[in-house]
């Protein structure tokens, strides 16, 4: 069997990595859209998040920070390409390993803001559709061979001309691409979504607009329940 060959080549990135939160077990950074969170084998892909950490390139809350390297660096999750916001960095392998405990058991809570096209009927609902691989890059909705799929959504603002909504969401699951392909399946995706798109939000935006804004988790180290806030840019 052939394997997919990944052909994209991301363009350059020219804006900044913030740092949110630091402490000597943990980061919380802020991501622009438009960054890969790990360098592609691809070698024109290689500015990443994590590439940038190990380089020492992010903005820090004190000038102090500025240039400082993490060589220690590892990611506890990933921000797809296009996506924007709030990353949890751990800064030892112990902590990592503490975090992923975290994520596994679906403890970790993440809220999303997004625009969408046209209007949702409802204010407030929950999408249950199972995702499996496609074709590579994409994912699909399949009922026999997906793996179970849940996100929240609420219908923050309704804006016209064009008929569009901004939502909150909060997946119960993190799926590839789960957010993009539930939008898309219920026929309203994400602005700017090159992948899971229709005719009616093709072309309506220059990013995808969709932004990690808050996380909330247990610090590793202390127990303390930490929450950590990206403002949402759109």
């Amino acid at each position: 069997m052939n394997k997919a060959v990944d052909n994209f080549v991301a363009p350059p990135c020219f804006e900044d990595i913030h740092i949110l939160y630091q402490d000597k077990d943990i980061l919380l950074i802020d991501k622009p859209s438009g960054l890969l969170s790990l360098s592609g084998k691809n070698p024109l892909n290689k500015d990443s998040v994590h590439f940038r950490l190990l380089q020492g390139r992010l903005k820090g809350i004190t000038p102090e920070q500025n240039g400082q390297a993490y060589p220690s660096a590892t990611l506890v999750h990933r921000l797809d390409f296009g996506t924007s916001g709030i990353m949890l960095v751990a800064l030892n392998k112990e902590v990592n390993r503490l975090l992923g405990q975290q994520f596994k058991a679906r403890s970790v809570s993440k809220t999303y803001m997004a625009m969408l096209s046209g209007q949702l009927s409802e204010d407030n609902g929950l999408i249950e559709l199972p995702i499996a691989k496609g074709n590579f890059p994409l994912q699909r909705i399949c009922r026999e061979a997906g793996k179970p799929a849940i996100t929240e959504y609420h219908v923050v603002e309704r804006l016209q001309q064009p008929s569009r909504c901004r939502v909150r969401f909060t997946p119960l699951t993190g799926r590839t691409h789960q957010l993009r392909i539930h939008s898309r399946e219920i026929g309203h995706p994400i602005l700017g979504c090159d992948l899971y798109n229709n005719e009616h939000s093709e072309g309506m935006a220059e990013r995808l607009l969709l932004h990690a804004t808050a996380l909330h988790f247990r610090h590793p180290v202390s127990g303390e329940l930490m929450q950590g806030h990206s403002p949402c840019p759109f």
